[in-house]
């Protein structure tokens, strides 16, 4: 039965691919097609009254009239939605907000999610990630056996009960499709728990029984069930526990620094990885060939796009550009109009665009994520690519790092501070120092290799110091976070900043009770 099942979805998902290939061949019309939808959706919304969305006719009369957003313009509008106020970003009310890390003054953030957005957008991408893996995988069965995905949690807004609240993959699989719910691990019950160590505890038992064949979740999480799982059986790699498993869907944070450990988890060069771009405010791009890194940007989901060139990221009325202006290579923050109410929206998440014919993407990092204190630019990309040469040249495994600048004291350097955390400490000859010495050494070069700008600063020493490396205990980041209450989920460690926040708050919580290596 299982086996026709997986059929007939094979079918299914081939058909879908007719729509991909569509937005592929006609990228712009079918943007400006769905802007003009969504205009017409939320024209009767407070927000489409104020600015007049009846009589917006052109892409370029929505720029120029609707201001680009952050979640602190948008707030006052999205907490009356929580409290159960209809038609104001979006039309009708709306039950489901998806809480995601905060990277503004708050500690979360809440972002509308509407019915369409969650059927549309998220769900949708979901099946066309489905499609484009049984695409490229022609014995692919996902609707044959189970799949494993690692969710957040669900609880109700305590000011509003019919509000519901929690991380954008809980929401998915609350409402997961009737149809796919047979093929799903482990019971939504255990799924949706708050407690993330019950939860995973929970989960190494039910789903080490199951035929798994597909895993889904951020790697950060998926890392720590892995060694659970690993512990609970005994077994030595995961291919022992499940030998029909077939791929690894990912998202959430860069996969380089995690490469290497899924090699010695999944240790075969059948399993696939396929990357998606499934934020809390849509599900934006996916892996759709696997023989490559990039994404495609997937343009009829329910999100009108829009890029802001770097130079544009502090501005105070800054100027986006739309998809047919972009160009390779470029840095932007993108900005998004989606089917929830969020109206040119910037999520904060900085991107690179590899092709324009299909468009398609890298995740380069986050604004609020990168070092320019002394015109350096280093983006999340570069020290991800960095740290992952490194590791290869050295035979090092690092899961988990964080980097601050060093700021000029008196006659000083300026510089930058690594948080280090080493899963496999760099092998050499002599002490484990010199070792580490060496690895910061290569770390730095690398770097230097990889932005060119970062390189200049580090001329000669000129104005830039070498790095400065700490390797900190296992397990510092998972505590800091359980600590930081940002545990499990859809929460990452923050791999860059141009303060010295969390690197300050990092080495402070070392203090308590541990020493920095």
């Amino acid at each position: 039965m299982r086996q026709l099942a997986n059929i007939l979805f094979r079918r299914y998902l081939r058909q879908r691919m007719s729509r991909i290939r569509r937005f592929m061949a006609k990228p712009h019309e079918v943007q400006r097609a769905l802007l003009k939808n969504l205009l017409l959706t939320a024209g009767d919304t407070q927000w489409g009254r104020r600015y007049n969305y009846w009589s917006i006719k052109l892409p370029k009369q929505f720029a120029k009239r609707v201001p680009v957003q952050d979640y602190d313009s948008l707030k006052p509008f999205i907490e009356r939605m929580m409290h159960g106020e209809k038609d104001v970003l979006w039309n009708g009310r709306v039950e489901y907000f998806s809480k995601s890390s905060g990277t503004t003054n708050d500690k979360s953030k809440f972002i509308p999610v509407s019915s369409q957005n969650l059927r549309q957008c998220h769900i949708r991408g979901s099946w066309d990630t489905m499609s484009c893996f049984y695409g490229q995988r022609p014995d692919a069965r996902q609707f044959e056996r189970r799949s494993l995905l690692m969710g957040g949690s669900l609880g109700s807004f305590e000011p509003f009960p019919k509000t519901i609240v929690g991380d954008v993959s809980a929401v998915m699989i609350s409402q997961m499709p009737w149809v796919a719910r047979p093929f799903f691990t482990p019971d939504f019950q255990t799924a949706l728990l708050p407690d993330f160590e019950e939860k995973i505890e929970r989960m190494v038992r039910i789903c080490s029984q199951h035929d798994v064949v597909m895993v889904g979740g951020v790697p950060t999480w998926t890392v720590v069930l892995f060694r659970k799982i690993l512990e609970y059986t005994g077994k030595s790699n995961l291919l022992e526990v499940w030998p029909n498993l077939q791929g690894y869907i990912h998202g959430g944070v860069s996969f380089t620094p995690y490469r290497e450990q899924f090699r010695q988890f999944l240790p075969s060069d059948s399993v696939s990885y396929q990357e998606i771009y499934n934020a809390s405010e849509g599900y934006f791009a996916l892996q759709n060939d696997f023989g490559s890194d990039d994404l495609l940007l997937l343009l009829d989901n329910g999100v009108y796009y829009e890029f802001l060139p770097m130079e544009e990221w502090n501005t105070e009325r800054p100027r986006a550009i739309p998809l047919e202006e972009v160009e390779l290579g470029k840095n932007y923050a993108i900005v998004i109009s989606t089917n929830a109410g969020l109206w040119r929206y910037t999520p904060g998440d900085t991107v690179t665009f590899t092709s324009i014919s299909p468009y398609k993407i890298k995740i380069t990092g986050r604004t609020r994520q990168f070092i320019n204190v002394f015109g350096e630019e280093v983006m999340v990309e570069n020290t991800d690519r960095a740290l992952a040469d490194t590791c290869r040249a050295t035979g090092a495994v690092v899961p988990e790092y964080t980097v601050a600048p060093v700021y000029f004291k008196g006659s000083g350097k300026g510089g930058h501070e690594w948080l280090v955390e080493f899963e496999r400490v760099p092998p050499g000859p002599g002490s484990s120092g010199q070792a580490l010495a060496a690895f910061s050494r290569q770390l730095d070069l690398n770097l230097q290799r990889i932005n060119s700008d970062y390189e200049a600063k580090r001329f000669r020493n000129m104005a830039l110091a070498p790095l400065r490396l700490h390797s900190l205990p296992p397990g510092t980041f998972h505590n800091w976070m359980k600590k930081r209450g940002k545990f499990g989920g859809q929460n990452k460690v923050p791999r860059l900043s141009n303060e010295r926040r969390y690197v300050e708050e990092v080495l402070a919580f070392l203090a308590e009770g541990r020493q920095v290596g």
